[in-house]
């Protein structure tokens, strides 16, 4: 009979809510005075970057990408394409990519390389 291990949990509702109060705090200080656009990473950034924002405390702009890079199964291909690209012009604002997870960094790669394109003072 096989067992399902038990999962542990490793942080508090408390604990996480806690922290993106305090990385928000730290990123409207850090962007203070600079045109800032969050871009999400469709689907799964999405409650995340909900969150933050609600804690910020500087004016921003919020858009979207969706990206895939999976073929017919959950294996990468390597090869991506732009679902849905961002909707705002970037040229001379501070861009920070909201993420939900990276597993080889290939997809944030193409996201950061084509997000350069469009001239953006920073991207983080």
């Amino acid at each position: 009979m096989t067992r399902t291990p038990q999962k542990e949990r490793l942080f508090s509702s408390r604990e996480i809510q806690k922290r993106v109060g305090e990385l928000a705090r730290t990123l409207s200080r850090e962007y203070r005075g600079r045109e800032l656009v969050l871009i999400g990473v469709l689907n799964g950034a999405f409650i995340f970057l909900a969150d933050l924002v609600k804690r910020m405390t500087i004016p921003i702009q919020i858009d979207f990408v969706r990206l895939s890079s999976y073929g017919s199964g959950s294996e990468s291909q390597g090869r991506i394409k732009v679902v849905k690209p961002t909707e705002f012009p970037l040229a001379g604002k501070s861009v920070l990519i909201v993420e939900d997870i990276v597993d080889t960094g290939l997809t944030l790669d193409f996201l950061c390389r084509s997000l350069k394109e469009q001239d953006p003072e920073s991207i983080r």
